[in-house]
């Protein structure tokens, strides 16, 4: 094969059906490799056995291939070529990083002998990935090709997964040599590590002392993170809550790992969480942190959160997360769905029943009375369209079961709040790195995934705008994604913040395209159903048509310019100081204090 060919195979023999990628003179090779795999294994009318699916900007394609493992749990796949097309990439790569997404680029590059000499559509993909990725490969031997593509998607699924970069000369690509089926690269160091953790079993005497701590708390909390998505343990994580009681609140990344309508969920907690959870947080005696990093958007003081525990646990696959931010006072580090099958099956040979003799009667009090008494809430009157009451109505029709992707700002908080999650997977954000322009791409990627289930992007007006060529992307390939972009002309979180802490000084937050008619770009792009709502009355009956519409559809609704996200825990602020605005109470009647910005972090 050549080695354009040894890529594709690899593909297919991973199970990918779906490459998202922008093509360009360096990649060429592997772009027509493709197109002959499709016409040798394709069948007349029917889908491609490898669809191959171009967006308008390689940003999103990153994007949409994250959305797509997202969704569905699969490496996805990005392909693109050299120079500005790899390094159009860049955002997307250290997204994945920070939010632990498994994803690998293929990005074309000069003939071997070009490089370094600044030929043509050259960059230096290697140095500028490295700080990025999980790891980057320069295949400059023709002959480890395949081993290091094989290797490549090995290294982005396990452990902690993340995305992987192979950076593939033109001259390697055009190369022929045998194709051997099934070499990897000898990565000895890292195999290693990943065998350690995944034989690091819970002991007999750690379940043990876990165990204790269990049995002589009275108000234990589960505080769940996107690891537990990552690592399939969601059903392990429900079957330990539901079958003893616990309460769980999750990160923003989290969301999913169990049913938002549960009783025993408080939903999301940190800066932009519901003031319940982060009550809650403070309340628990006993915190068990599971797949969870304690990050600055829930721990921001670290010293004060979950400040009344006497215990804390940790369960992680990373080592390097325990104790990082927060000290612990017992921990696991290794797979998680052994890790809470183990804790789980010691605590019932030990005939620990708490639902039964009723240890946790007031600690479940106390949750549902939170629960009632800070409850999430918002303007209802008044003539503009709020932002919280469009993702309300769209929750009433998908009942929690469709996947919901978002741009980043306020419109993500609303959605994270408001929308229901009965599954994981279903919930699709930019977390750590928080990127706008997200959404749309991702949502795209997403419907890929799942083709039959409702896709919806919740989106801002100004985030959408970074990736709005997109719009094209959903209609050329007829993909029924809705998109929903919440219109409040401008940057509506940061002139949030610019109102709270900045003396509503509205420095370059009010530069949203006020001449834009989103609709006649809809319109433009070949959308069928594309629509505006700026009147209250016809909320309801809109938001029915556009998410039944049969089709990719389109929806602005113009909502309160000046609509915030609360609660908020401001920075360098502790759970007790949450800001919860004007219709959610506060158990401490906090005042919406300046900030000195200088001193915190400002996101």
């Amino acid at each position: 094969m050549t080695g354009a060919e040894t890529v594709v195979q690899i593909l297919a023999d991973e199970g990918v059906g779906v490459v998202f990628g922008y093509s360009g003179g360096a990649i060429l090779p592997t772009y027509d490799a493709i197109f002959r795999y499709n016409r040798e294994n394709g069948s007349e009318g029917a889908i491609d056995p490898m669809q191959l699916i171009v967006p308008a900007n390689e940003q999103a394609a990153g994007f949409m291939a994250a959305g797509y493992s997202r969704a569905s749990g699969k490496v996805g796949v990005c392909l693109v070529t050299s120079g500005p097309g790899a390094t159009n990439t860049v955002t997307p790569v250290r997204d994945c990083m920070a939010d632990s997404i498994p994803m690998v680029v293929i990005c074309g590059q000069v003939p071997t002998g070009a490089v370094g000499t600044d030929a043509f559509q050259e960059a230096p993909i290697s140095s500028i990935m490295g700080a990025a990725a999980k790891h980057v490969f320069l295949v400059t031997d023709p002959k480890k090709l395949e081993a290091t593509v094989r290797t490549a998607f090995e290294i982005a699924r396990t452990g902690r997964p993340g995305p992987v970069v192979v950076d593939i000369p033109k001259d390697v690509q055009n190369w022929s040599g045998p194709f051997d089926g099934q070499t990897t690269l000898p990565i000895p160091g890292y195999r290693a590590r990943l065998k350690a953790v995944q034989d690091n079993l819970v002991s007999d005497d750690a379940a043990a002392n876990f165990h204790e701590m269990l049995r002589q708390s009275k108000r234990p909390l589960i505080y769940a993170g996107g690891g537990v998505i990552h690592g399939g343990a969601a059903e392990s994580l429900r079957r330990f809550s539901e079958t003893f009681g616990i309460p769980v609140t999750t990160t923003l990344m989290g969301i999913g790992a169990v049913d938002t309508t549960d009783p025993l969920c408080l939903q999301m907690l940190g800066m932009h969480g519901t003031a319940f959870a982060n009550y809650a947080t403070d309340d628990c005696d006993f915190l068990i942190a599971v797949g969870a990093r304690f990050d600055d958007r829930v721990a921001g003081v670290p010293g004060k959160f979950a400040r009344g525990a006497k215990w804390i646990a940790h369960l992680d696959v990373d080592a390097s997360e325990i104790n990082k931010v927060k000290r612990v006072h017992w921990h696991h580090v290794g797979e998680l769905v052994p890790a809470l099958d183990k804790l789980f099956a010691h605590a019932r040979e030990q005939g620990f029943d708490p639902r039964k003799d009723g240890s946790y009667a007031d600690w479940h009090a106390h949750i549902a009375d939170l629960k009632k008494t800070y409850a999430m809430n918002y303007e209802r009157g008044g003539e503009h369209i709020q932002p919280h009451a469009v993702i309300e109505a769209i929750n009433r029709i998908t009942k929690g079961e469709a996947i919901v992707a978002t741009g980043v700002g306020q419109h993500q908080m609303w959605a994270a709040q408001y929308f229901d999650f009965k599954q994981p997977r279903l919930w699709l954000t930019s977390g750590s790195m928080g990127t706008m322009g997200f959404g749309l791409p991702a949502a795209i990627g997403a419907q890929f995934a799942h083709p039959d289930r409702i896709v919806i992007d919740i989106d801002g007006d100004a985030s959408i705008r970074m990736n709005m060529g997109e719009l094209e992307t959903a209609t050329t390939y007829n993909t029924p994604v809705k998109i929903v972009v919440l219109n409040n002309y401008g940057d509506g979180m940061v002139k949030q913040w610019q109102r709270l802490f900045f003396e509503s000084r509205f420095s370059g937050s009010d530069k949203s395209l006020h001449r834009k008619d989103f609709v006649k770009a809809a319109e433009a792009d070949g959308y069928a159903f594309a629509k505006r709502v700026d009147n209250k009355d016809d909320l309801d009956r809109v938001v029915r048509e556009f998410v039944e519409f049969d089709g990719p559809a389109f929806l602005e609704v113009i909502i309160d310019p000046m609509a915030s996200v609360y609660p908020m825990v401001g920075p360098g602020m502790a759970y007790e100081q949450m800001i919860t605005g004007d219709w959610i109470p506060s158990r401490n009647a906090v005042t919406r204090e300046k900030v000195d910005p200088t001193s915190t972090q400002m996101f």
